[in-house]
């Protein structure tokens, strides 16, 4: 296989979106450097991989330096590569200092404005540091780039549901349902793409399907940190609020503990007064 061949597959690990999937990515673009150590797109896969655990699964330092020196390499092999401005971005998003990010974000649809991680990432980043109006036109775009992706919608729908645009929101979510249920035909082992289609019924007000397909994820990946916060997320959309938190609470236990998500998400909007809320929030 040639460096190329595992950058590709390191992406399909990546676009999985679980915990081993980025760290298979990881791998396969630490290969792809071994084969060929001026491989810019690579280094911008192990940026990306590694900032991508630090958010959800494994916040150590060790990953988020990690994440800003690979992403450091691959602007310095290729300045003008969109990838490796998209993976300095979301490092420095992640750092806090969202303004710098978000010059790295531009500057990547500038040099690629066909590029969905540009549009996707830079929507995640702004939906993460409460810029709900900037995140709906990124994760718009985003959707139309990448027709076959649910994930996108989705968070375009929930983006829509923190600005109040409750019509564009149903129409997203039934949009997004959709894309689901086909992608479900072909991958009917993704617990996020179940546990994302709970959060999509919930919101259509639809308990019965919403708790149905939450048992079906809670089977399939129990112990999963991105399942079992959307599962909160699933409760707390249906007025469950303490039930809600005890997910959340399992889902720190689980290795997830990016606060700017957390106290961003317009999911869990109905928690924010909540005295045990404020104390999870404490312990990210």
């Amino acid at each position: 296989m040639t460096g190329y061949d595992y950058y590709l597959r390191g992406r399909q690990y990546f676009a999985q979106f679980r915990r081993k999937g980025n760290e298979f990515g990881r791998q396969m673009f630490k290969r792809a450097i071994e084969i060929d150590p001026t491989f810019a797109l690579a280094y911008a896969g192990v940026a990306d991989a590694s900032s991508m655990l630090y958010m959800y699964w494994d916040p150590t330092e060790q990953n988020l330096r990690e994440a800003e020196q690979a992403a450091r390499t691959a602007l310095d092999l290729d300045p003008e590569l969109a990838e490796a401005h998209v993976a300095m971005g979301s490092t420095i998003s992640l750092k806090g200092d969202f303004t710098q990010a978000q010059s790295h974000f531009e500057k990547a649809i500038q040099l690629d404005p066909q590029l969905f991680n540009a549009y996707y990432l830079y929507g995640r980043a702004c939906l993460s540091n409460g810029r709900l109006e900037k995140a709906a036109e990124m994760l718009a775009k985003a959707s139309e780039l990448r027709l076959e992706d649910y994930y996108a919608p989705l968070l375009l729908a929930t983006v829509y549901a923190g600005l109040e645009r409750e019509g564009d929101r149903d129409a997203t979510y039934r949009k997004a349902l959709e894309v689901i249920e086909k992608h479900l035909e072909l991958n009917p082992d993704d617990a996020r793409a179940v546990c994302l289609c709970a959060n999509a019924w919930s919101r259509l007000k639809d308990t019965a399907k919403a708790m149905e397909w939450v048992k079906r994820a809670i089977a399939m990946e129990p112990e999963e940190a991105v399942v079992l916060y959307n599962v909160a997320c699933v409760y707390a959309l249906l007025g469950e609020d303490d039930k809600s938190i005890d997910w959340l609470e399992r889902t720190i236990e689980s290795g997830f503990l990016y606060r700017g998500w957390a106290e961003n998400d317009p999911d869990l909007d109905s928690l924010r007064a909540h005295p045990r809320f404020k104390a999870l929030l404490g312990k990210m």
